[in-house]
């Protein structure tokens, strides 16, 4: 289990007594996530999520907690924050923020099929649509400066052939990133971590998206690519399933059409999304922080869906009419 801040019940207790949630009754640690430290807590009004940001400061933390709270009051299925006594949704936990948020209700999908894959798309939409009129900005803190950091920090633990795709790639990606399709993309806030085990379902209903702590102001064309190179595709491999593909793009474009630009932009988007992970499993793999307990994810796994967006024309963004 990733726990980096130990929570006992009874300093969960003395600290949840500023909510209105009655007392504290439970709480267990959450394995999933590498970035924070996550808990189920039961309290007598009912089962909530705990999140101590181990990376993320005070200051930083209104845009994600507040564009939940923003999505959550436009009908997007996402966690809400829950305020303090004093209307506060951010509050020190052992010297470090943390926030509770309405669990969500499910299981997470982690072998979808089309109509799943539909359900995501259609959802991302909406929520990239209600995002527009969010007052507050932050960039993508995972975007093109951080690879551009991240980058020279891991090169000397490649061999020659994957230092080679990794120089290569980064330098068809500033190139990209510079050129004219770009700016013309659609921007605003993305979850940009939309992972099969980022959503919940009910069956086949889809019930929420959680973990918004990547999310920040980048392309919306980005935050498909990202859930497409998740949802979309066999584990084992990394090929797209083509079936998987068009449901999840046919039912974004129902809700938010895609625009010429972003048709334009589809390849080199898929690649920047492979990029991104790829990026930062290598730092986690060879740059690893201690936790009580935390296992990397295995970085070659991205490195072949990168390999595979470069050398494949993947399905269109927009079906053939």
């Amino acid at each position: 289990m990733a726990v980096f801040t130990s929570v006992s019940l009874d300093e969960l207790s003395g600290w949840v007594a500023q909510f209105p949630l009655g007392k504290a009754l439970a709480i267990k640690g959450i394995s999933s996530g590498i970035e924070n430290t996550n808990f189920f807590i039961t309290t007598e009004a009912g089962e909530y999520v705990l999140t101590i940001f181990e990376k993320l400061a005070f200051e930083q933390l209104p845009f994600y907690l507040e564009l939940m709270r923003h999505l959550a009051q436009r009908d997007v299925l996402v966690p809400e924050p829950i305020a303090n006594h004093q209307g506060s949704i951010i509050n020190a936990l052992h010297g470090k923020p943390a926030s509770i948020v309405t669990k969500l209700i499910g299981a997470s999908q982690l072998a979808p099929q089309p109509v799943h894959c539909a359900e995501v798309g259609a959802m991302l939409a909406k929520m990239h649509l209600a995002g527009r009129d969010f007052g507050i900005r932050q960039p993508n803190l995972r975007g093109i400066e951080w690879r551009r950091e991240t980058a020279p920090a891991v090169m000397t633990y490649l061999d020659d052939d994957t230092r080679q795709l990794l120089t290569a790639e980064m330098a068809f990606q500033e190139n990209f990133a510079t050129g004219d399709i770009y700016p013309k993309l659609q921007v605003g806030p993305v979850h940009a971590d939309l992972f099969r085990n980022n959503v919940m379902f009910d069956g086949d209903r889809l019930t929420g998206f959680f973990d918004f702590y990547f999310a920040g102001w980048d392309t919306w064309l980005f935050d498909v690519a990202v859930t497409v190179n998740d949802w979309c595709i066999d584990l084992q491999c990394g090929e797209l399933d083509e079936a998987r593909v068009r449901a999840m793009l046919d039912a974004y474009h129902r809700v938010r059409p895609f625009t010429a630009a972003e048709q334009s932009a589809w390849q080199p988007m898929l690649r920047a999304g492979a990029l991104r992970f790829w990026l930062s499993r290598l730092y986690d793999f060879h740059l690893p922080r201690e936790a009580e307990m935390l296992t990397p994810h295995d970085p070659t796994h991205f490195e072949r869906i990168l390999k595979l967006r470069i050398a494949k024309t993947p399905p269109a963004l927009v079906a053939p009419a």
